[in-house]
């Protein structure tokens, strides 16, 4: 059943139309993260959620947001204390700066093809991407969603609904990846 009422802390999934969906989920099907959903924002209360955009992280009312595909509500045992820290974090990524050079970091780490230099000059940047806020947010308050030996930020918003939906996750995407990680 879906819910329809996230608890502050949770993070969204939604949609994105145009041209700019229809791109984010092209690059995610290149690195074997298709996926429903191509955007990711944290809920923080009182109907206002945080997310990552190319005009810089923003602090927006839910309505103004696209419409949510899944919730992670329910799907991760959050005290009270980490759900007022998630809070807390994502209102202080506000105004963080957005970058398209870290989907090309993602695809490359994917294909393991992805130069030191690359790497380190994305991480050095500060830039987020919005699967990266998300995965920031939750890392800061020491939930570490992601246990597959990825580096921190190496998170596309495919990544995020297969780590809610893990029996969606095809036989076709599986092989993908086994060809791509050798």
């Amino acid at each position: 059943m879906a819910v329809t009422e996230p608890l502050p802390g949770d993070f969204g999934l939604t949609r994105i139309e145009g041209v700019t969906g229809r791109f984010v989920a092209a690059g995610q099907a290149l690195v074997g993260d298709r996926a429903p959903v191509q955007h990711a924002f944290v809920y923080v209360g009182v109907d206002m959620v945080v997310q990552a955009m190319p005009s810089g992280a923003e602090r927006i009312r839910l309505e103004d947001a696209s419409p949510v595909v899944q919730w992670s509500s329910g799907c991760f045992d959050l005290t009270d204390m980490q759900r007022l820290q998630i809070i807390n974090e994502a209102n202080a990524l506000v105004g963080t700066p957005y970058s398209f050079l870290d989907y090309g970091s993602i695809a490359l780490a994917h294909y393991r093809i992805r130069p030191a230099w690359v790497r380190d000059f994305v991480a050095d940047t500060g830039h987020m991407i919005c699967s990266q806020l998300v995965d920031e947010v939750y890392l800061r308050a020491g939930l570490h969603l992601f246990d597959d030996g990825r580096l921190p930020g190496d998170v596309t918003p495919g990544d995020l609904w297969k780590l809610l939906n893990p029996k969606r996750v095809t036989s076709t995407d599986r092989d993908l990846r086994r060809l791509a990680n050798g």
